[in-house]
């Protein structure tokens, strides 16, 4: 079992526990963490799990898809061109024990 933390500005974090096959969206309205609204369910269509990938972290995850880059385009937040991806696009998987995010402060 991996671990999420979600972090807010000003506000404490959430941690959950995610399984290596569920996505970062999922885990998160699951476990009803603030923020991550995953409107479409996780078909990378609405871009309303927007979360900005702490930089220690992203080296480890898979590179952004086609479908993820065309929706981080229609983010609420502005778009970090670093940071940013999708959370109903991140699984923590193999070699990722851990991740930690920061949500913005809007995503519809």
């Amino acid at each position: 079992m991996q671990k999420a933390t979600f972090h807010y500005g000003g506000t404490p974090a959430e941690v959950v526990e995610v399984d290596a096959d569920v996505s970062l969206m999922r885990a998160a309205v699951t476990n009803g963490v603030a923020g991550i609204v995953g409107e479409c369910g996780g078909q990378a269509m609405c871009a309303t799990c927007h979360v900005y990938v702490r930089e220690q972290y992203l080296d480890a995850l898979p590179a952004i898809g086609a479908d993820e880059d065309e929706m981080l385009d229609c983010t609420v937040a502005p778009r970090d061109p670093v940071r940013s991806r999708l959370a109903c696009q991140l699984t923590l998987g193999t070699g990722l024990d851990e991740i930690e995010v920061d949500v913005p402060e809007q995503q519809v």
